[in-house]
């Protein structure tokens, strides 16, 4: 099926009503406010330097706010990025977008850190979400992870002798790690 222009905006839509509070967030904080405070964070990037230039400021203090409010690693701040359209969105971000990555997410906290930016900047942001007459709530993405386990095969015998409850010989046995 060929793909048309509306295809994202399409299932972006009814995400919404199906839950996602990012947009009410969105509308709800003036974000723009917040670029004054943020100007001195990239104030000692030296240009010369090379590498990609610094993502926006505004755009890398809301991804701190995702990662806040879904407490989520680093790591899982860069994945869900670039996994869920709610967080692109969120963002501002292309489906094509570059996303941040997992060490500039872990650096960009550390420069609010030193500069003493971290409480000024979540103050003002529930300040403005008190102000809308609501109230935000941590959140955690739960993320699965496939492992394998180790695998242990008795015989019928000692299964039979297991549930006989006739040797602990054979509960032992299965106690004892198989080297898998």
């Amino acid at each position: 099926m060929q793909p048309s222009f509306f295809d994202h905006q399409d299932r972006l839509a009814p995400l919404e009503q199906l839950g996602d509070s990012l947009p009410k967030l969105e509308r709800t904080v003036d974000w723009e406010t917040f670029r004054v405070l943020l100007g001195s964070v990239y104030k000692n990037s030296d240009p010369s330097k090379s590498g990609h230039p610094p993502y926006d400021a505004v755009l890398m203090f809301s991804a701190l706010v995702l990662q806040h409010l879904f407490n989520l690693s680093d790591d899982q701040t860069e994945f869900q990025i670039r996994d869920r359209y709610s967080f692109c969105r969120f963002l501002g971000l292309s489906p094509e977008g570059k996303v941040p990555d997992t060490k500039t997410v872990w650096v960009y906290p550390e420069r609010l850190k030193e500069r003493g930016l971290v409480d000024k900047l979540f103050s003002e942001l529930l300040i403005q979400i008190d102000a809308a007459g609501f109230s935000a709530r941590k959140g955690q993405i739960a993320d699965a992870v496939i492992v394998p386990v180790p695998r242990r095969h008795n015989t019928r015998e000692e299964n039979r002798q297991i549930k006989a409850g006739d040797s602990p010989e054979a509960a032992r046995r299965m106690l004892k790690p198989t080297g898998l």
